[in-house]
């Protein structure tokens, strides 16, 4: 098959696999409910959306892509998706093969517009790491390069070839997918999709341009250039354009290798509480963060000599960053600080004032549920929390979920990618330390902003008095107005004239019932065909009936008055 023939292929076979799971979706979660069959439809629940996750688990490691950066952004989206399928995504890596050598170094002299052996004196065939969008090698520069640069042995990282078609096709999918969801007002009212799926192409398009990623390993650099925990691999600008990168090799010891800590004299506790210290600094200080800050973008480097410290943070892989703009900033702080004081609507506050909820959302429920979470297991660690009975700990997180989702959330700019860091950080600070609380990190830091921001709460409350004082001395005014409104009979509710209508609409109803019941009976029984023929094979049998309920209907309704 061509080129092109593939790319068609990929093409319907996304779209394919997102129209059957929607329909299927609509047809359990929306349809059956309405009929009062909500028992039917909670009914192997977990189990549908397990192998749902489970087969989207096998389409993206199959296609590679940026379908396998999907299904790492929704394993992070606890907020939106149920457990049962953030679980089955969580452990989704970059499963592809490395691309045959000579197809790499083909892209990389086209690129460098020199043969291999004279841009680099050595290049390991074997790839040090192989990704779905490009894939590492070791290599020692020319002796010319070395001279002028310093560095011996770097890292040369090499795009896929023809990953420019892939992301493309990968992206009119999913803005194809993104707009059938933007028609269901259930997921409308909560996410803009075709937003979110913009959103996700900007940053799946700088992670291909590789001159972007050294200009961010570069910023990134000097954020931290007199901050003795954080070390960043230099750039060999002569060696690197968009599909090839070359950079300083700072291969160390995996900060998840607790083994390997422990036998350099390293503790992993340490590193844990270093690790969240160095996040919450890029989050909540800086502005500019690693936004897959996942084992292997971080090495513990060792260090020897007479300085300070005995190791240091080496971060890799500056293709996902993200930027905190300073108001979104502010409005984190304030959530951060009502976390730290286990202040359930101080933190649903500040989710209002981040823009994560709608102004129109009622918070009643969340702030219950957020002081009842907080009563509970606030200032629990992972270790405390593996102690509470199951049982306890699933009933809470299905309310809780559930309340999450039945609200109108909406994700500010480079918010999913603040989740996804955040996410990645307490998961990798818990397999350093079991024991690890992430409160301990937490109420230091928030403390800190507490000081930084108290001449700020001191003019709030000023604000919050003077506005309060308006309010009250306009109030007598208007209560005046409206008492004169209702006394002289200008204050009327306007009713539509329902009765002379009501004959028609009921008419309405019968048809549009049958006619909506037969198209979910047809369309039940063709999805579920593949998995269980014979419940699909009744379904599509029923529907006959309420097809003919139907036209008898509008029959009936049209010999009668109109």
């Amino acid at each position: 098959m061509s080129d092109a023939g593939n790319m068609r292929a990929r093409y319907r076979r996304i779209t394919r696999f997102a129209a059957r799971y929607l329909v299927q979706a609509w047809w359990y979660e929306l349809f059956l409910p309405r009929l009062g069959l909500s028992r039917i439809s909670a009914h192997g629940r977990a189990a549908r959306l397990q192998r749902i996750a489970q087969r989207f688990h096998v389409l993206a490691v199959d296609l590679g892509g940026l379908m396998i950066k999907v299904g790492q952004f929704m394993s992070s989206r606890l907020d939106v998706l149920p457990p049962e399928i953030t679980k089955e995504l969580e452990g989704l890596q970059d499963e592809v093969p490395p691309v045959p050598f000579p197809a790499i170094q083909a892209m990389a002299e086209a690129e460098l517009g020199v043969p291999l052996e004279r841009a680099y004196s050595f290049v390991d065939p074997t790839p040090l790491a192989a990704a779905s969008l490009g894939q590492a090698h070791r290599a020692r520069l020319s002796d010319a390069d070395a001279a002028q640069t310093g560095l011996t042995d770097i890292v040369v990282k090499i795009q896929r070839p023809g990953i420019d078609e892939v992301v493309d096709v990968d992206l009119r999918a999913l803005r194809r997918v993104a707009g059938w969801l933007s028609r269901v007002r259930l997921v409308a009212d909560r996410v803009d999709m075709p937003a979110l799926v913009e959103e996700f192409a900007a940053t799946s398009m700088e992670e291909i341009d590789y001159l972007h990623e050294a200009a961010s390993a570069e910023r990134f650099g000097e954020l931290f250039r007199d901050d003795a925990r954080v070390g960043v691999p230099e750039v060999v600008w002569e060696r690197t354009t968009r599909r090839v990168l070359t950079l300083q090799d700072v291969t160390a010891i995996k900060i998840n290798d607790v083994e390997g800590l422990r036998a350099a004299g390293i503790d992993p506790s340490e590193v844990a509480t270093e690790f969240a210290a160095v996040m919450f600094d890029q989050l909540f200080a800086d502005g500019f963060f690693h936004a897959d800050p996942h084992p292997g973008n971080i090495f513990v480097t060792p260090r020897v000599g007479p300085e300070a410290r005995p190791w240091t943070l080496t971060f890799i892989d500056f293709g996902m960053m993200g930027e905190v703009p300073d108001g979104l900033r502010r409005g984190l702080r304030r959530i951060l600080i009502a976390a730290a004081s286990r202040n359930g609507k101080g933190m649903v506050d500040g989710m209002r004032d981040v823009g994560v909820l709608l102004p129109s959302a009622d918070t009643a429920e969340l702030e219950r549920a957020m002081t009842k979470l907080f009563a509970r297991f606030g200032g629990m660690g992972f270790a405390e929390l593996q102690e509470v009975d199951p049982r306890e700990f699933r009933d809470f997180a299905i309310e809780f979920g559930d309340v999450v989702r039945s609200l109108p959330f909406q994700l500010p700019e480079n918010f999913l990618l603040i989740v996804r860091a955040m996410s990645l950080t307490s998961g990798m600070c818990s397999s350093l330390d079991p024991a690890f609380n992430i409160w301990d990190a937490v109420e230091p830091y928030a403390n800190r902003l507490i000081r930084e921001e108290s001449g700020n709460v001191v003019q709030g409350f000023a604000r919050q008095a003077v506005s309060t004082a308006s309010v009250a001395a306009r109030l007598p005014q208007r209560l005046d107005e409206l008492a004169t409104r209702i006394e002289d009979g200008r204050l009327v509710a306007q009713v539509p004239r329902i009765e002379r209508r009501l004959d028609r609409v009921e008419r309405m109803v019968r048809r549009v019932v049958s006619a909506i019941l037969f198209a979910a009976l047809l369309i039940g029984g063709i999805v579920l065909r593949a998995d269980e023929a014979i419940l699909g094979t009744v379904l599509m049998a029923a529907s006959v009936l309420p097809l003919l309920h139907a036209l008898f209907a509008g029959w009936a309704s049209g010999r009668g008055p109109a």
